[in-house]
C-alpha cells in the first residue's frame, strides 16, 4: 500500500465531501482503539473542525486513558480539534432500571451491549446536529463488510466511512505513518461494550490477520472443503459470521408493492 498517497486521498475525500455537503466539520467517537484513533487523525488533517467525543459507559480505565491521551496528542498537533467528554454511565444505568426484567439473561446481556453503542450514536448525532458536523464512522473493511462486527444503528450509524475500504492491517500501517500513540497501536482490539477486558478475538474466535485471510479466500471462491485444521476452523468462523450478519451489510429491504395492486 502506498500509505502516504492513501492518507492524502482519504483526507481530500473527507474535506471535499464535507464542503460539498456544506458542513463545517466532523464528530468522531474516540474509544482508545486503533480505528477511532486513525479516523479522528484523518479528520483532523482536513483542517475542518473536529469534535472528539469520549463517551464512557462503565469503561475500563485503560480505554479511557488511551482515548484521552490520543485526544491530547491531536490537540497538540491540530488547532482545529476540540474534545467533550460525555459520561453516559448514569444514562445507561437508568435505562436498565426502566426496562422490564426478562428471563433470557444471555439475550438481555447482548441487547444491553448493543444499547451502549446506540447511546453513543445518539450522542454523536446530537452534537453533529448542533454544529452542522458529519458523523465519521470508524469501521474497517473486515468489520463492516467481512464479519459484520458492529452494532446496527450503533457504531454502524454514521454519515460517512473514511476507513471502511481498509483492512485492519492497513489501518495499523496508516496509524504508524500518522504517528498515533504506541499504546493504542499495541493495545488488543476491543469493542469496549462489555465492561470487562474481553478482546475482539475473544468474541470472534479468530484474529484480524486470520479474518483477512478468510476474506481473501472467500473472494477467490474457496469453500470449507479446501481447508484443514486451523484454516478450516477460521474459514468456518468467517463464513458463519459473514452469513449471519449479512443484514447489516446490505440496504434495508423495502416491500415494493406491484403497481397493479396499488
Amino acid at each position: 500500500m502506498q500509505t502516504e498517497k492513501v492518507v492524502k486521498y482519504i483526507v481530500d475525500w473527507l474535506k471535499d465531501y464535507a464542503l460539498n455537503a456544506k458542513m463545517k466539520g466532523f464528530v468522531v467517537g474516540v474509544s482508545g482503539g486503533i480505528d477511532s484513533a486513525v479516523t479522528s487523525t484523518l479528520c483532523a488533517k482536513t483542517g475542518l473542525d473536529l469534535l472528539c467525543l469520549e463517551m464512557p459507559i462503565h469503561q475500563a480505565p485503560s480505554q479511557v486513558s488511551r482515548a484521552m491521551n490520543h485526544i491530547d496528542w491531536l490537540k497538540q498537533n491540530h488547532q482545529n480539534v476540540e474534545m467533550i467528554q460525555v459520561n453516559l454511565t448514569p444514562v445507561f444505568d437508568q435505562l436498565i432500571e426502566t426496562m422490564p426484567d426478562v428471563e433470557d439473561e444471555e439475550s438481555r446481556f447482548m441487547s444491553l451491549a448493543n444499547t451502549r453503542a446506540r447511546l453513543r450514536m445518539t450522542s454523536l448525532y446530537y452534537f453533529a446536529a448542533l454544529r452542522k458536523y458529519l458523523v465519521a464512522g470508524t469501521g474497517n473493511k473486515v468489520e463492516d463488510f467481512g464479519v459484520g462486527f458492529f452494532t446496527k444503528y450503533g457504531d454502524g450509524g454514521v454519515d460517512l466511512s473514511p476507513i471502511a475500504d481498509l483492512l485492519k492491517s492497513e489501518v495499523y500501517e496508516i496509524a504508524e505513518y500518522l504517528g498515533v500513540n504506541q499504546e493504542i497501536i499495541d493495545a488488543a482490539p476491543t469493542d469496549g461494550l462489555w465492561g470487562d477486558d474481553r478482546t475482539d478475538e475473544d468474541q470472534i474466535g479468530a484474529s484480524y490477520p486470520e479474518l483477512e485471510w478468510a476474506m481473501k479466500m472467500q473472494d477467490e471462491g474457496k469453500t470449507l472443503s479446501d481447508f484443514n485444521g486451523r484454516e478450516k476452523e477460521v474459514f468456518k468462523i468467517y463464513s458463519r459470521l459473514n452469513s449471519l450478519n449479512k443484514h447489516k451489510m446490505i440496504p434495508i429491504p423495502v416491500c415494493n408493492i406491484p403497481k397493479k395492486i396499488k
